[in-house]
This record gives structure tokens, C-alpha cells and sequence, in this order.
């Protein structure tokens, strides 16, 4: 019994080692380093939110094939984002961070995935994973753009506030960071800055953005930049119902920056403004100005003028009519009627210019224009009659007509019976077709 037992004695330290041999025989240092360095309930949120392998397992060293995977795949993903494949920027992403990757490689990858979300629209998961990365990286290089694009997405979703704090941190962050980048940090604070201002005109809030705009102005942006900030503190001082500044701020603008690309939506703006404190002299030239102005400089953006030359002469025609100058509304409608050849514009245009023409007493010009539209649509080998607000347009105006014939010939009558006496016939009077010239004249809001 003494001997077994020396035997146990012996045998039972060799026994555990053995064990413990075989425990750990299937984990490698790699797994049992991350196990260390890993926070708290990394497990249960892996699956949960991308990002969460930040601190995940390097990949193994000198592993040529493994890193030309990881390399493939970060690539796959950029150029399915440039190309707009979402669903497959998407994967491309989660699979690298999914997998055990440096984490620069998972940095570049959360941010890709934080970018694939805000492209799609879903600006809620965008939100999660630029947190996710703020948190992971907190003193990387990235966080200045990490910051600006989570505040754009906030403000997407209606979050002003927490937008502008996010903007604030963009220029907080570019303080922090080393001096070898410092232009494009100057760059990104001062981007930042105008998103501030913009979040500011967006919320509603007009003196605010009005003010931020005006700083701008004073700093040293380039020329677009620094025009931008004037147009927009010009557009603030409008919708917070300043128009008397507004004006001035316009005007500025228009001298300051007479090619700049928001030149045309200026002399919009400018002529309504005008039309609304009742300077209508002023707002007539300043339409008409807009009408007028063709070759070389509305060759830059031809779309762009012309969007909103017919906007701003089918608003101001339509205001001079209503209020009853009908002489300015002809003068903006026969200049309307030259800026665009196609029918389903020039015939609506022709048909106010009808209109005001009855109104001025010219019958036998209304006649022609009211006859000209008739003759367009039923001309052999056209098929503009085909379309069913043109058709309308023609039926409209052959109704006009009818009426001017029977008043013309009841004036006729009158004046054979009471020769010394003025008639006292009128004809029918009406507004302007704006439901007709309206959706000739409008098309889609200019990209800003």
C-alpha cells in the first residue's frame, strides 16, 4: 500500500501538465493575446456592430497570401462604392471586419462601410459606425472628416443641434493633430465652419446663418468659397424677411462676383426681393436684364440660365398681371417668348402674350397670337397637338378667338345703333393661365 501510493505521489503532478497541455494545444498566442486585450462584452456585440473587431487578432506575420486577401478586398470595396454598388461595397466591408485584419485595415474598412450607409440613405447606421469609429480610433489622423461626415449625417436626420457640435469637434480635432498636414486641416476646419453656417439657414434659424456666413466672407477662401458665403448670407437675410439688406447683399454679390455660378438664381432673387418692398421699376430691369443676357456667358451653364430665366420672368409676368400692370407683364412675356423655340414653352407664352394683348385693347394682335398657337398645333406632319395640355392650349385659344369675333361684331352693332354713344361691351376678362404656363416654365431645382 506504502509503494502505490509513492506511485500516485509521482504520477499526479505529471498527470496535470499533461492536461494542461492538451487544454491549450488548440489555442495559438495570437487568440490568447486578443483574449487579454479584449474590453468587456466584445463577444456579444461582434455580431451586433460593425467596427467591433478593432481589437480583434493581427493577422498572421509574413503571410504574403493573407495579405493580398485583406488588400483585395479593401479594393473591391472602394471601387463598388464609386461605382455606386452599394450591396456589394457593403460586403466587402463586413467581411474584413468580420475577420482578423491590422487595424489600420480596420480603420480604412469602418470608414468605407460608415460611407457605403451614408450613400444608401441609411443614415442611421452611418451614425452608429462613424460613434463606432470615434470611440476605436480616438486619436487618429481620421477623426477630423470622421466628425464631419457623422455631422452631415445628423443633420440629414433632422439633428441640428448635435450636427453643429459635431462640426465644432471637426475644428477642435484639427487643433490636435501634427503640423505636416496643416493645409488640409485648415481646409477641412474651414469646410466645417460652412457647414455650421448651413446647418444653421437649414434649421431655420436665418440670423444665425446670416451671421456665420458673414464671417466667411471676411476669411481667406478662395473666390468660389468666399462667393458661396456672400450668396448665402444674401439668401439668410431674404428668408429671415430682411429684404431691405438683402437687396444690398444682392446687388454686392452681383458686382463682386458677376460669373459666379449662382449669378442667375441672384437676379432672381434680386427681382422678386425688389417686387416685394414695391420697387417694380427696379424689379421689371432687373427681370428683364436676366431675359436678356445670352451668348458667352449663359454658354458656361446654358441649363442653368435658362432654368432661371423662365422662372424669374414667369414669376414677375405672372405678379405684374395679377396686380394689374399689364403693361410690364407683356414686355416680360414677349421677352419670355424669345429665350426657347420648343412648343410646349413657347406656346403657352404666346398664349399669355394673348391675353395681355385683349387686356391693352390690341384685338388684332391677340387675333395672331391666339391664331398662331391654332395653326402650330394643327399643322400637318407635327405632332405637338398630340400632347394633352397643348391640345387644351389650341382649344383655349380658339375659344378666345370666338369670343373677340363676338365682341368686335356686337362693338359693330352698337355703334350702327347709337353712333354718338361708347359701347360699353367687354370682353370676358381672365387671369393668367398659370396652370398651364406653370408647367411649361418649371423644371427641376438647380444641384448645389
Amino acid at each position: 500500500m506504502t509503494r502505490i501510493r509513492l506511485v500516485l505521489v509521482f504520477l499526479l503532478p505529471l498527470l496535470a501538465r499533461t492536461t494542461h497541455a492538451s487544454d491549450t494545444a488548440h489555442t495559438s498566442p495570437a487568440t490568447e493575446a486578443a483574449a487579454s486585450h479584449a474590453p468587456e462584452g466584445a463577444g456579444a456585440a461582434a455580431d451586433a456592430t460593425p467596427g467591433d473587431s478593432a481589437h480583434a487578432d493581427e493577422p498572421e506575420a509574413n503571410n504574403p497570401a493573407r495579405e493580398e486577401e485583406i488588400a483585395s478586398l479593401l479594393r473591391i470595396g472602394q471601387k463598388k462604392l464609386e461605382a455606386r454598388d452599394y450591396e456589394s461595397a457593403e460586403i466587402a466591408y463586413r467581411q474584413l471586419l468580420n475577420d482578423k485584419i491590422p487595424r489600420d485595415i480596420q480603420r480604412e474598412a469602418a470608414v468605407g462601410l460608415a460611407r457605403t450607409y451614408r450613400r444608401k440613405g441609411e443614415l442611421t447606421k452611418a451614425t452608429a459606425v462613424y460613434e463606432k469609429i470615434i470611440k476605436e480610433f480616438p486619436d487618429d489622423a481620421v477623426l477630423p472628416s470622421v466628425y464631419l461626415e457623422l455631422g452631415r449625417s445628423q443633420r440629414a436626420l433632422g439633428a441640428h443641434k448635435q450636427a453643429i457640435a459635431r462640426f465644432y469637434s471637426v475644428i477642435n480635432a484639427t487643433l490636435k493633430l501634427p503640423d505636416s498636414g496643416a493645409d488640409s486641416y485648415r481646409q477641412l476646419a474651414r469646410t466645417a465652419q460652412f457647414e455650421i453656417a448651413e446647418t444653421y439657414f437649414q434649421s431655420g434659424d436665418y440670423e444665425q446663418a446670416n451671421r456665420f456666413f458673414s464671417r466667411l466672407k471676411l476669411l481667406d477662401l478662395a473666390p468660389e468659397d468666399r462667393a458661396r458665403a456672400h450668396f448665402k448670407s444674401a439668401y439668410a437675410l431674404i428668408l429671415g424677411g430682411n429684404n431691405e439688406k438683402a437687396v444690398l447683399a444682392l446687388r454686392a454679390f452681383l458686382e463682386q462676383y458677376p460669373d459666379d455660378e449662382a449669378n442667375p438664381e441672384a437676379r432672381y432673387l434680386l427681382s422678386t426681393t425688389l417686387h416685394s418692398i414695391g420697387q417694380t421699376n427696379e424689379s421689371l430691369n432687373t427681370a428683364l436684364s436676366l431675359l436678356r443676357i445670352e451668348g458667352k456667358r449663359a454658354a458656361g451653364d446654358a441649363k442653368r440660365w435658362l432654368y432661371w430665366q423662365r422662372k424669374t420672368g414667369n414669376t414677375l409676368a405672372n405678379a405684374f398681371y395679377e396686380r394689374g400692370d399689364i403693361n410690364s407683364a407683356l414686355v416680360i412675356y414677349e421677352s419670355l417668348a424669345k429665350i426657347s423655340e420648343e412648343p410646349q414653352w413657347k406656346l403657352p407664352v404666346t398664349y399669355q402674350i394673348g391675353l395681355c394683348q385683349e387686356r391693352l385693347q390690341m384685338y388684332d394682335r391677340a387675333r395672331e397670337s391666339y391664331q398662331s398657337i391654332i395653326d402650330i398645333v394643327k399643322s400637318p406632319g407635327t405632332d405637338v397637338g398630340k400632347r394633352t395640355e397643348i391640345a387644351d392650349l389650341a382649344e383655349m385659344a380658339s375659344w378666345r378667338l370666338n369670343q373677340l369675333s363676338w365682341y368686335q361684331d356686337t362693338q359693330r352693332k352698337v355703334a350702327q345703333i347709337f353712333p354718338s354713344q361708347r359701347s360699353e361691351v367687354r370682353t370676358p376678362t381672365t387671369t393668367p393661365a398659370n396652370d398651364i404656363h406653370g408647367s411649361a416654365a418649371t423644371s427641376p431645382e438647380p444641384v448645389r
